[in-house]
């Protein structure tokens, strides 16, 4: 997961100039994902029963 991360936010990024709304979206990208290691489901579907964002 980290590499998923670091592709928004390089390593050393200053959190502090990163607002809470950027933060949102990335997680919100990674969440509807398809991963490998979750049969290529979302993890939004795995584990929140299919909700959608």
């Amino acid at each position: 997961m980290n590499g998923l991360i670091w592709q928004y936010f390089p390593k050393g990024t200053n959190f502090d100039q990163v607002t809470d709304e950027e933060i949102a979206e990335v997680e919100r990208k990674l969440n509807i994902r398809p991963r490998k290691c979750l049969g290529y489901q979302a993890p939004i579907e795995v584990f929140c029963d299919g909700a959608q964002w």
